[in-house]
C-alpha cells in the first residue's frame, strides 16, 4: 500500500464535488469562528457533518497513537480521518489567515454596525439549537443555569492577562473546544481571556518570527484541547443530550449581553501603547438613522442564518452518518 491509497483508504469524501462541498463548509466554519459570539461549532451543526466531525477527531484514539509511534504510518494514515480533516482545515485556515485582518478593521473603524452583525447571528444560532431540544423541567433548569453563568461570565472584562508562553497555550484550549461546541463561540472566550486581538494580531502578520511564537504556542493549545475535549463531549451527548444542549443554549442566549452593539465604555487602560477597554456597560440607544441600519443588519445576519438552517436540516448525532 502506497501513501496515496493509505491516504484515500481513510474516511473523507468520496468525490471531487463532495470534496469541494466540505472545503467550502470549512470556509464556513472558519469564518464563524474569527467572529466573537459565532461558533464554528453551529456551522458544522447546521451543514451536517457535526457527527463526522466528532468521529474525525475521536479517530485519534491510542491504538492510532501506537500506530504512529511503531513507524506504521502508512497504517495510520488510513486508520484516522486524515482525508476529512484535511480538507476540513484547509477551509478553516484559508477563513481564519484571510479574514483576520478585515475582522480586526471592522471592529476597529466600525464597531456598532459589525456587533450589530453578530447580534443578529448569534440570536439566530441560539434559535436554531433550541428548536431541537424536546423541553422539559430538567432541560429547562440547565437552560436557566447556563443562561446565568454566561451572563455573570461575560460581565467580567479581565484588566489584563499574561502574554506568557503557558497561557497562550491555555487560550488555544480553550479557543478550539469552544469551535466543537455548537452554541459557543472561540473568538468570543478568546474576547473574556483578553486575548482575542492579541491572537487576531499575530495572524494579520503570520510570518513575524515573534508572530511565528504566538501561533505555534496557540496551535500547541489547540491540539492538547480538541483531542481530550472531542471525547468528553461525544460521551456527554451520547447519555445527556438534551440536558448539554440545553445548558449550551442557556450559555449562548446569556452571551446575547456581549455582543449587544451599543455600549458605554467606562475605563480604560493604555497598555503598551494601545487601549484597552477594562469596564464598559450596554445601553439602549436613541431613534436615529444609526439605529435603522444595525437593525436593518441584525435583521439581514438573522436572516442568512435562518436560511442556512432551511438549507440543512441540524441534526445533533454522536455517530457519523454512513
Amino acid at each position: 500500500m502506497t501513501f496515496k491509497e493509505a491516504f484515500f483508504n481513510s474516511p473523507g469524501p468520496k468525490t471531487k464535488k463532495e470534496a469541494g462541498m466540505l472545503y467550502l463548509k470549512g470556509l464556513m466554519m472558519g469564518a464563524a469562528d474569527i467572529v466573537p459570539g459565532v461558533s464554528g461549532g453551529t456551522i458544522a451543526l447546521i451543514s451536517g457533518i457535526y457527527a463526522n466531525l466528532l468521529a474525525a477527531i475521536g479517530s485519534f484514539d491510542l491504538k492510532a497513537i501506537k500506530l504512529l509511534a511503531t513507524f506504521k504510518i502508512k497504517d495510520f494514515i488510513s486508520q484516522v480521518h486524515l482525508r476529512f480533516l484535511v480538507i476540513l482545515l484547509a477551509g478553516i485556515g484559508t477563513a481564519v489567515v484571510s479574514l483576520a485582518r478585515i475582522m480586526h478593521f471592522l471592529l476597529t473603524e466600525q464597531p456598532v454596525y459589525t456587533w450589530s452583525a453578530f447580534f443578529g447571528l448569534i440570536l439566530a444560532s441560539t434559535l436554531i439549537l433550541g428548536k431541537q431540544i424536546k423541553w422539559d423541567g430538567l432541560a429547562g433548569f440547565t437552560f436557566v443555569v447556563g443562561l446565568g453563568l454566561a451572563f455573570m461570565l461575560v460581565g467580567l472584562i479581565p484588566k489584563t492577562t499574561p502574554e506568557v508562553w503557558w497561557f497562550i497555550i491555555f487560550a488555544g484550549m480553550i479557543a478550539i473546544c469552544a469551535m466543537i461546541l455548537p452554541g459557543i463561540s472561540g473568538s468570543f472566550l478568546l474576547l473574556i481571556l483578553g486575548k482575542y486581538q492579541y491572537i487576531t494580531g499575530a495572524l494579520r502578520d503570520p510570518f513575524n518570527a515573534d508572530s511565528l511564537a504566538i501561533i505555534g504556542l496557540f496551535i500547541i493549545g489547540a491540539v492538547l484541547g480538541i483531542t481530550g475535549f472531542s471525547r468528553v463531549l461525544t460521551w456527554t451527548l451520547s447519555r445527556y443530550e438534551m440536558i448539554t444542549m440545553a445548558f449550551l443554549t442557556g450559555l449562548m442566549t446569556g452571551s446575547l449581553r456581549k455582543v449587544w452593539p451599543y455600549k458605554e465604555v467606562l475605563e480604560t487602560k493604555i497598555i503598551r501603547g494601545k487601549i484597552h477597554i477594562l469596564r464598559e456597560e450596554n445601553f439602549l440607544p436613541t431613534l436615529d438613522q444609526g439605529l435603522a441600519v444595525a437593525l436593518s443588519i441584525m435583521i439581514v445576519s438573522f436572516a442568512v442564518v435562518y436560511f442556512l438552517e432551511k438549507q440543512v436540516k441540524p441534526q445533533i448525532k454522536t455517530q457519523p452518518q454512513e
